[in-house]
């Protein structure tokens, strides 16, 4: 199931592209040489990054496997998306539950067109759709998401290292109270964000915005941890994304990046 088709999608392999850099950091194959080149000279500013960048997909594969598998959630809103890579939200859900029913959701014509072949990798009993929207626009978000989401059952509602893309906090406070205030009660919110703990991490935003990538805002715990408020967080709370729920195999190894975020569930 789609919300709508392209059948050509212009991709620039001359201007670094964030979902293609990221793809790079973690070990993906979409991306180009200006890719490279920038993802490298972030690497060099921030060698933390390729680790943020892959321990993001683990938490993601974490919170999605312990709502579906823990809290039967079967409803998935996964909103700026990006590049598939390792697992993605659909088939960690339907490994739990094969009737979940997942919607991406991005804006990037190059991150729709990968998104709409993971449609043909779903159960027979699940549902994947995507929807090509700004998740600055929730109002706009909710009305594709009702043509496939039953919003009278818990929705998982995912920003999954996005929101950093809003300069204007208050923005990021509407965009997520929108979302959640449409959720009905049981819902939950993951989302994790990049914060200003770290000055490598602070500069290599600044160094990303100059090479031509789109700004990214770094911002403070208390600030990160407020998207929360009126949530039930779920333990551990809000941490770094590298401690929540780690894998057994990890402890002893387990150490915090400039990450931060959690899932908590709507009363």
């Amino acid at each position: 199931m789609s919300a709508d088709n392209h059948s050509f999608v212009l991709v620039r392999t001359d201007i670094p592209h964030c979902a293609r850099i990221w793809n790079y950091w973690t070990g993906g194959k979409d991306h180009y040489e200006i890719d490279r080149i920038v993802g490298d000279r972030c690497i060099e500013i921030n060698p933390d990054i390729t680790t943020v960048a892959v321990q993001s997909r683990q938490f993601l594969i974490r919170a999605v496997r312990y709502l579906a598998a823990e809290q039967g959630v079967r409803q998935f809103l996964d909103i700026g998306c990006g590049l598939p890579s390792m697992l993605n939200t659909h088939e960690v859900a339907e490994s739990v539950a094969p009737d979940a029913r997942v919607v991406y959701v991005d804006n990037d014509p190059l991150v729709l067109t990968h998104a709409r072949a993971l449609l043909h990798s779903t159960t027979a009993e699940g549902v994947v759709a995507c929807i090509d929207s700004d998740f600055r626009d929730p109002e706009r978000i909710i009305a594709d998401a009702e043509n496939v989401l039953n919003f009278r059952e818990p929705i998982a509602v995912m920003f999954m290292g996005v929101l950093g893309l809003v300069e204007d906090y208050d923005e990021v406070r509407r965009i997520v109270d929108t979302l959640m205030k449409a959720a009905p009660s049981g819902s939950f919110l993951v989302m994790w964000h990049g914060t200003d703990d770290s000055r490598m991490y602070v500069d290599m935003c600044h160094a990303y915005a100059r090479h031509g990538g789109v700004p990214f805002t770094p911002r403070l715990r208390s600030e990160v941890e407020a998207v929360f408020d009126g949530l039930e967080m779920v333990e551990p709370g809000f941490v770094s994304i590298t401690q929540w729920h780690p894998h057994e195999t990890e402890i002893g190894e387990v150490r915090p990046v400039s990450a931060y975020g959690g899932v908590a569930r709507k009363p």
